[in-house]
Order: structure tokens, then C-alpha cells, then sequence
């Protein structure tokens, strides 16, 4: 009977080693009955579909390439979808560590009450990979994050004009919030007086009010740096 290579190719639902080794076989046995490279035509050869990565390759990959956790790695790699979704919300320029965050967190929140699979998401990773880097830029911060995120799986909308619709964009001008620092610092003389009497975790409190007063929309950076300037003066 005539020798055809493709009957001895690995079957979709094989695991992931046993198809790596019958294709390594497979190459082997061609090979050896080969007298010269020139013997080995596309003809010979079948086309090997390209196999995945494994899942502790793909988790060793994570940790150095990206700087995950073991921990971190370990979940985003538990199962296929998962990797290949973290691996297109990176693709978006997304931050790696943010993205598994948010994967961990009010992503697979979502997916568990509605028990739906991370292929069912609303969001989309490019969506998702979007809005992280609004983060990143200083566009919304964390906070409203989680309010972008929640419209995104309930609409079709971009990060983008949601942030716009709504008015989310974060307040970075100083003046500004200037203004609400020196009201919350008039309204709330305790934490003051424990932050000058070296209690420095007191600031905690009044940047949590800048928060509340500016619904989520102040940059916590620029507050803490206003608040540390005016509490030191």
C-alpha cells in the first residue's frame, strides 16, 4: 500500500506531548529513508499544523517575558482561552501585570455570576487592552476604570466613548484640585493634625475624600503630592 505520512499525523484530541512526539517521529522516519535534503519535497513532508504552546512553556514564558508571578502565570494559564485572551489584551499594548489584574479580578468576577466562559465574554480583549492603557495614560484612573469596565459589558462601546459619554476623563488640572484639597483639609482637622503629629498613614483619609468629592475623577497621584505639599508647608 502506498505510504501516506498524513494517516500517521496527530489527531486533534490527542494531549498536547503525544502530538509532539508523533510529529517528531514522523520527521524522524522521513529522514532516515531520505538520501538527500533534496529528497524531502512538500510532496514527502506533510504540512504539520503548528501545535500550541504548552501550558508550563506558556507559564515560564509569562513569568520572564512579562514578569508575572508564579501564582499570577499559573491562572492566567490554566486554560487555553485564558492564555490566548491575556495573550491579545498584551497584543493591544496593554500593560502585562494590569491586564492580568483586571483578568483576575472584575473580568472573572463578571464571567462567574453570569456563569459564562471567558470565550463568552461582552468584553472583548482589544476593548479591554484599550482601556488599560487609557489607565495607564493617566486618562481615568483605576477607580473609574471599573465603571468604564462595566459599561463595556453591558454595551458594544469603545473605552473611548464611553469615558467621553459620561464625562469620566480624569481631572489633572492642578488648580483644580487645589481647590478641593483646601476644602477637604478645612473640613476635616483631625487627620491633619494626625498627619503633623507624625502619623503619615493620615493622609490616606484626605485623599479618599478628594476621591469622594471629585467621584472617583481626581488623579491620586496629583492629590497625594498636593496634599503632602500643603500639609507640609
Amino acid at each position: 500500500a502506498e505510504f501516506c505520512p498524513e494517516q500517521y499525523l496527530p489527531q486533534p484530541d490527542f494531549p498536547e506531548e503525544e502530538q509532539e512526539r508523533f510529529r517528531k517521529d514522523i520527521i524522524k522516519s522521513i529522514l532516515r529513508t531520505a538520501v538527500s535534503i533534496d529528497d524531502i519535497s512538500d510532496e514527502v513532508i506533510p504540512d504539520f499544523p503548528e501545535l500550541p504552546e504548552l501550558p508550563d512553556a506558556r507559564q515560564a514564558r509569562l513569568e520572564k517575558e512579562f514578569g508575572l508571578s508564579s501564582y499570577d502565570a499559573g491562572i492566567i494559564t490554566s486554560s487555553r482561552d485564558m492564555a490566548e485572551y491575556f495573550d491579545a489584551v498584551v497584543a493591544e499594548g496593554a500593560d502585562a501585570k494590569l491586564a492580568a489584574n483586571w483578568m483576575m479580578g472584575d473580568l472573572s468576577k463578571n464571567l462567574n455570576q453570569e456563569g459564562k466562559t471567558i470565550a463568552e465574554s461582552p468584553v472583548e480583549a482589544k476593548r479591554l487592552g484599550a482601556m488599560i492603557r487609557l489607565i495607564e495614560k493617566g486618562t481615568i484612573s483605576s477607580k473609574i476604570g471599573k465603571e468604564v469596565f462595566k459599561a463595556m459589558w453591558d454595551s458594544k462601546d469603545d473605552p473611548e466613548k464611553i469615558i467621553k459619554d459620561k464625562g469620566l476623563v480624569q481631572i489633572t488640572d492642578t488648580k483644580e484640585l487645589e481647590s478641593v484639597v483646601d476644602g477637604v483639609l478645612a473640613a476635616n482637622p483631625k487627620p491633619v493634625a494626625d498627619y503633623k503629629s507624625g502619623n503619615k498613614k493620615a493622609i490616606g483619609a484626605l485623599v479618599g475624600q478628594v476621591m469622594k468629592a471629585t467621584k472617583g475623577k481626581a488623579n491620586p497621584q496629583l492629590v497625594n503630592q498636593l496634599l503632602e505639599k500643603k500639609l507640609g508647608a
